[in-house]
């Protein structure tokens, strides 16, 4: 029975499902790759739907830190999987820092929680960049492990299926054309924090896209 129940446990800590996939490419995706040599990953905007119950625990002012404060997990996240990428020959262009990507543009004078405001063009060359990534990413529940733990502690999130949806997408600054669009809903359960969720994701994203290569 011990064994059973460490055994469920486990499938419960690293289970996601999968569903809901679009990808959509441009018809002129390989000549846009062929003329990359840098890329930016860009806060997505993340939007945490609480239960109401949850919400009676939280501050307006709360869950909009906690929203910024996963959006720069996520960012971080991404950052760590293309640098691999890169570190295995499989990116053939560099991919800018976080941290000098947010300071960049902090220093522009612009909220790096409010990309929406901005064309892709106007990012990439305050960033000196040829793409940029940017969307959105809406979560059940808080991915993040202390955000996560203060919720189990209120009512028992903790135990609680999560489900996300990323919809991620990729700009070439030259000419604001949407190069690559990554939509995908995902349902993870117990243990899935956002490094989790993130490395399933753009395993999935970077055997699609054309800008890496897998094979290599």
């Amino acid at each position: 029975m011990k064994k059973f129940i460490i055994t469920t446990l486990a499938l419960l800590t690293f289970s996601l499902t999968f569903a809901q996939t679009k990808l959509y490419v441009h018809p002129d995706a390989d000549s846009y790759v062929a003329d990359t040599n840098s890329m930016a990953i860009l806060p997505l905007e993340v939007q945490v739907k609480l239960r109401p119950k949850q919400l009676k625990d939280f501050t307006p002012e709360q869950i909009v830190e906690m929203q910024e404060a996963e959006a720069i997990d996520i960012q971080r996240g991404m950052y760590s999987w293309f640098l691999k990428r890169k570190q295995r020959g499989q990116l053939k262009f560099d991919v800018l820092s976080i941290a000098k990507t947010n300071a960049e543009l902090r220093k522009a004078g612009i909220d790096i929680h409010d990309l929406s405001l901005y064309a892709p063009s106007d990012l990439g060359k305050i960033l000196n960049v040829d793409v940029v990534i940017m969307g959105t990413f809406e979560t059940s529940k808080p991915m993040s492990n202390a955000a996560g733990a203060a919720l189990a502690l209120l009512g028992g999130a903790f135990f609680s299926t999560q489900t996300a949806v990323a919809n991620m997408d990729f700009y070439n600054t030259s000419d604001d054309e949407l190069v690559v669009n990554y939509y995908k809903k995902v349902s993870g359960s117990i243990g899935s924090d956002a490094q989790d969720l993130i490395n399933v994701l753009m395993r999935k994203v970077t055997r699609r896209i054309p800008y890496t290569n897998t094979k290599l």
